[in-house]
């Protein structure tokens, strides 16, 4: 059974940093795309980052550029988002997805971040 666990959310004030983490099974870890999306209260959901388990290539949306880093470790089958320098409109519901190069997907619960200012 495939699962994505997410975690690593909670209450931090601006300027402040989290980790969540992205904890995958039932599948090898070899070849996929996961990607982090969020969505904020009233808005629509966006991609935050990307990365490949194959070569570890990475991209990230404009408004998260230098701030957050993606990251993997293929033997803990778990993908991380470093975020730093938070700021209150990065206040969301994160959550992972794992994507196959056919097509195939699937969506984990996510964490909330919330940002004071």
């Amino acid at each position: 059974e495939v699962q994505l666990q997410a975690s690593g959310g909670g209450l931090v004030q601006a300027g402040g940093s989290l980790r969540l983490s992205c904890v995958a099974s039932g599948f090898t870890f070899d070849d996929y795309a996961i990607q982090w999306f969020r969505q904020a209260p009233g808005k629509e959901r966006e991609g935050v980052s990307c990365i490949s388990t194959k070569d570890g290539s990475t991209l990230y949306a404009d408004s998260v550029k230098g701030r957050f880093t993606i990251s993997s470790d293929n033997a803990k089958t778990t993908v991380y988002l470093q975020m730093g320098s938070l700021k209150p409109e990065d206040t969301a519901v994160y959550t992972c997805n794992v994507r196959r190069s056919d097509g195939w997907n699937y969506w984990g619960q996510g964490t909330l971040v919330t940002v004071s200012s």
